[in-house]
């Protein structure tokens, strides 16, 4: 696995920009991963290729047909990363473009009367968007609270709020605030049990980095990931839409083909920057397995991030070293607490008689870049039930390391005297 491997620890951040350095700032450590994971450093030099080639996608030209051919590939390379057999891909402005666009046509596709359900765990990318448009469509809107002290939602607590009403659903896979991920199949069963009809759109976004997707087994609708957040670039999103969700009336110009869902020219060097990524896991599986398959070895690499990652967490949360965790600073409390299996990278912690910003800051001018969560509209549906007022959100990624987890955490420890 990737904590016994030294050289391959070096390998892995030997294949991204700005590991351990930023250009505005000088040497840092990237616990900010959340927000936004590190770039590939081929996501780069694709980007610049593609940038500069001035063809339409399609056309009938060499440059036009090219691009389209990768284009192709990309989705071709989506669908092994994420393991789906039907439906389709496509690209939008973000992840929370794409779903307002995905839960807005099911919505407006629904029975007069009907409901839709989803959780006060979600990202305000579901949550508004479906607030929104059931509202707009006159269907009733059914919260499922989360657990506070665990940060999650099940499907057990989506049960006991189904009818056979239901025509709309939305899950969040990996909250960005507690860093739990939610168990996608099951609820989605526990959905179709009793409203089999539903269209399920799922809230990728936070979880897609960690490795681990499998759309098949989840048995739903939609699904949206933003590639910023799993080590693309910023501009884009990217969509997966079952059959049915493809067939529905939706937004589309006059005389279009049916199924089509995306708007304009197509940026191809998105599309490219997606076969990096795929490839990156492809690569990774390789060094922790021994598969040939390349959908074997995109899961061997998911096993081996979260594996990691769980050593990361634990490092932080139970300490390294003469360094004491964070669970034994009697100046730190844990969010969603210290041992919980569904911790996915992430570590939101709130310093008695600190302001998060403050902490953040005072960690930044260590050169270790965390971020602040407030009870806003981003994260208040969180933070507000434990009557926070902010955090400061910890994430981790699988090229961080042991190594600067300790100059973490011997920050906050210094910070329990002098408050």
């Amino acid at each position: 696995m990737i904590q016994d491997n030294p050289a391959l620890i070096d390998a892995i951040r030997d294949r991204f920009a700005h590991v351990d350095s930023c250009p505005f700032q000088g040497e840092r450590i990237f616990f900010e991963n959340a927000g936004g994971a590190l770039t590939l450093k081929s996501v780069a030099e694709t980007s610049a290729f593609y940038a500069a080639i001035p063809d339409n996608p399609g056309r009938i030209n060499p440059a036009g047909q090219g691009t389209q051919n990768v284009i192709n590939k990309a989705k071709q390379d989506l669908a092994v990363f994420m393991n789906v057999t039907s439906g389709q891909f496509f690209a939008g402005e973000s992840g929370t473009e794409l779903l307002f666009r995905m839960i807005r046509t099911a919505c407006l596709a629904a029975p007069n009367g009907a409901k839709a359900i989803g959780s006060s765990i979600e990202h305000p990318a579901t949550r508004s968007a479906a607030r929104r448009w059931a509202k707009i469509a006159g269907l009733d809107y059914v919260n499922v609270p989360h657990d506070n002290d665990t940060g999650l939602v099940t499907a057990e607590d989506y049960a006991g709020l189904m009818s056979p009403d239901v025509a709309v659903a939305t899950i969040l896979h990996a909250s960005p605030v507690t860093g739990m991920g939610m168990d996608v199949a099951a609820i989605s069963a526990a959905i179709r049990a009793v409203a089999p009809e539903c269209l399920i759109i799922v809230d990728g976004i936070q979880h897609a980095a960690h490795g681990q997707l499998d759309l098949d087994s989840y048995n739903v609708d939609g699904y949206a990931i933003s590639p910023y957040k799993v080590f693309s670039r910023h501009g884009y999103g990217i969509a997966w839409i079952s059959d049915r969700l493809s067939a529905l009336p939706h937004d589309m110009l006059i005389d279009a083909p049916a199924t089509g869902w995306e708007f304009g020219t197509r940026d191809a060097g998105s599309y490219a920057t997606v076969s990096d990524v795929v490839s990156y896991f492809d690569w990774l599986g390789g060094e922790v397995s021994g598969e040939a398959d390349p959908r074997a070895r995109i899961e061997a690499a998911g096993r081996a991030i979260h594996s990691y990652e769980t050593h990361l967490t634990n490092t932080a949360i139970n300490g390294t070293g003469n360094l004491p965790g964070l669970r034994d600073m009697d100046h730190v409390t844990i969010l969603a607490g210290a041992d919980n299996p569904a911790r996915e990278g992430l570590v939101s912690i709130v310093i008695n008689g600190k302001a998060s910003e403050d902490v953040v800051e005072v960690l930044n001018q260590q050169g270790i870049r965390t971020h602040t969560r407030k009870a806003d509209h981003y994260s208040g549906n969180v933070l507000t039930p434990l009557e926070l007022s902010d955090c400061i959100r910890i994430s981790f990624c699988h090229y961080n390391t042991e190594q600067e987890i300790a100059r973490l955490l011997a920050a906050i420890n210094e910070m329990g005297g002098d408050g």
